[in-house]
């Protein structure tokens, strides 16, 4: 049996007419139940009120138990975060620090290089001699070679020989001259053979470098006699330098007769050229 057009839109008709009921009911129920709620909340009487207190308590209970994984994360983002600044922060006072030390490692160094020039000065404004002053580039001393290289050269008129002090004291001289630099042979190099006087006992010597040894005193005459603490001055013999310039003191060990610098040459960084001597040649 076939179904007509007519049973069909009877049939729409009839569920749409059902389905305005439904929501009509319901939008009934809902009014209903709203008015009960709001006259039994209104209503004073303990079943009541504790059945309203527990009801309370299960939804705040609820909603704080709900609102426990959100809180919880924004915390733990909040931690992460508050440590990733205090690291960053760390990391920048670190910087600050070094650039800080570093500064006043230079501040130190600028400091004790302004005294040694003062020194320096001073010295030469004391000195009856003529000086050039000069810092040390290289420092080449082992057991065979023992000499400086420094700053200054035919530029400022250094020439071969000249006298090299650091203070007052006689270390080297100069054996090779370029145009902006200078070597120096100090008085502990194998090669090094300086002229020296010794005082009171005042005996004539060869003061001989022995690479990282101490330097002794050769050449002596015969049946000298000679202590402990004199001191050992250039002699001016030959005309290779000015006479008088203190070198070191006398130390006897085991019959060798040692002289023991005035100037440590492992702990200089300026120096003074010597050059009255030749201003005349």
């Amino acid at each position: 049996m076939e179904t007509s057009r007519d049973d069909v839109g009877i049939a729409i008709r009839s569920a749409l007419l059902a389905k305005g009921t439904k929501q009509r009911f319901s939008l009934f129920v809902l009014v209903i139940v709203s008015t009960t709620l709001i006259f039994l909340e209104s209503l004073e009487v303990k079943p009541l009120n504790y059945f309203r207190s527990f009801i309370k308590d299960i939804i705040y209970r609820g909603s704080q138990a709900v609102s426990v994984p959100s809180t919880s994360f924004n915390n733990f983002n909040n931690f992460i975060k508050s440590h990733l600044n205090l690291y960053d922060e760390h990391t920048e006072l670190k910087k600050d620090y070094e650039n800080l030390k570093n500064n006043v490692s230079k501040s130190d160094f600028l400091e004790l290089e302004n005294t040694q020039l003062r020194k320096l000065i001073d010295e030469q404004a004391s000195s009856t001699f003529n000086f050039i002053s000069a810092r040390i580039m290289l420092d080449k001393q082992s057991m065979y070679l023992n000499s400086f290289i420094i700053n200054v050269g035919s530029n400022k008129g250094i020439k071969n020989g000249m006298a090299v002090l650091h203070g007052e004291n006689f270390i080297g001289r100069i054996v090779d001259v370029n145009f902006f630099s200078s070597r120096v042979l100090l008085i502990s190099d194998l090669n090094s053979k300086i002229p020296v006087i010794t005082e009171p006992s005042a005996y004539h010597a060869i003061l001989s470098g022995h690479g990282g040894k101490e330097p002794t005193l050769e050449y002596l005459p015969e049946n000298y006699n000679i202590e402990d603490g004199e001191k050992v001055y250039t002699s001016g013999k030959e005309g290779i330098f000015s006479p008088g310039i203190p070198i070191g003191e006398v130390k006897i060990e085991d019959g060798i007769i040692n002289v023991m610098l005035f100037s440590n040459l492992d702990q200089i960084t300026f120096v003074n050229v010597k050059i009255e001597d030749f201003d005349n040649k």
